[in-house]
């Protein structure tokens, strides 16, 4: 009987310390987790330190020789080391908001056929063409939209626009002539075909999120799906609609290639939106490897760091946007 039960008294400390040992290595592991998470996250935030101190060390040398009259002048001329970003930020922030303005309503619209509508037969094909479009190199647009749209909107879009508000106040001058096919209007046109997939798909996914409990509710009690669709799927999903749209909207002001086909490149401001302009981008793009002299190349960082602040700015009131439908919700 003691031998009995000093065997079973030995095997439960042989389980004991098999047991430590296996909690000894899972917690070694979950600190390794830990640490590597860890990393993850302050990697992001040093590249994006490194970034915004390499842009204010690069146009420290602008901003000394024009100070704030650099975003408030809109003189650029590399001839006589004249330098503003007026013009650019302008150009950057009205082709976005055009660009906006015209792709959130047609993306919430697809995705709401997309997910309350559409047959299930066409559903795949229309959701696939619209992940193509989100695929396709933006100077592809560029390339379209010079050789193609732009001599489209010149000969059909332009001429119309001008003749139908010629007598009409203000709009007369937002779409005054002559029609160079290539201009804000233009470029704007390109930013919202970009932009589509971004809201589009994101939409369509939080479509999807919503418990069919809610909507089959909500038809029981006779509702259409317009107010189906304003009363319980927007509200549901309405965090995830502004993070989509936020998104888009980043991918907006930060476009390139073909915002420098179509907009015309011209450092002036205009009132009308088919006059060329040009963004913050496209200014960079074009002149970056021709910038001669140490104030020239600084000027032209001091536009990436005035993109870089948009960006951010942007961001950041749509994080506190999201924060105050978070806490609403909750309330």
């Amino acid at each position: 009987m003691a031998d009995v039960m000093t065997d079973r008294t030995a095997t439960l400390e042989r389980l004991g310390r098999d047991r430590a040992s296996v909690l000894r290595g899972l917690g070694f592991s979950d600190k390794i987790f830990n640490t590597l998470t860890w990393l993850a996250a302050v990697s992001v935030l040093l590249v994006l330190g490194a970034v915004f101190i390499s842009l204010i060390i690069g146009a420290y040398p602008a901003l000394q020789a024009f100070g704030f009259s650099f975003v408030t002048t809109a003189v650029w001329n590399p001839n006589t080391d004249k330098y503003g970003a007026f013009a650019p930020i302008v150009g950057t922030l009205i082709t976005a908001f055009i660009a906006m303005l015209i792709a959130v309503p047609i993306g919430l619209g697809i995705a709401i056929y997309l997910t309350e509508r559409c047959p299930l037969l066409l559903r795949r094909p229309i959701s696939i063409a619209i992940e193509l479009l989100a695929g396709i190199p933006s100077i592809i647009y560029g390339i379209w939209g010079l050789f193609f749209f732009a001599p489209f909107m010149k000969e059909n879009v332009y001429p119309s626009l001008i003749l139908a508000f010629s007598h009409v106040p203000v709009l007369a001058d937002l779409f005054a002539g002559p029609a160079y096919g290539i201009g804000t209007l233009t470029s704007s046109l390109i930013l919202a075909v970009m932009v589509l997939p971004f809201i589009t798909s994101v939409s369509r996914d939080v479509f999807d999120t919503v418990p069919p409990v809610l909507k089959e509710a909500a038809y029981g009690q006779g509702f259409t799906t317009w107010e189906v669709v304003k009363n319980i799927v927007i509200p549901y999903t309405r965090v995830g609609l502004l993070g989509g749209v936020m998104l888009a909207l980043g991918r907006a002001l930060g476009e390139t290639m073909a915002v420098t086909f179509v907009i015309g490149n011209a450092d002036k401001l205009s009132t009308s939106l088919l006059a060329p302009g040009t963004t913050i981008s496209a200014k960079i793009a074009n002149e970056f490897t021709e910038a001669v002299g140490d104030l020239y190349t600084s000027s032209l960082i001091a536009l990436g760091l005035i993109l870089f602040v948009i960006t951010f700015i942007v961001l950041s009131i749509a994080r506190y946007m999201l924060l105050r439908l978070e806490q609403k919700a909750g309330v």
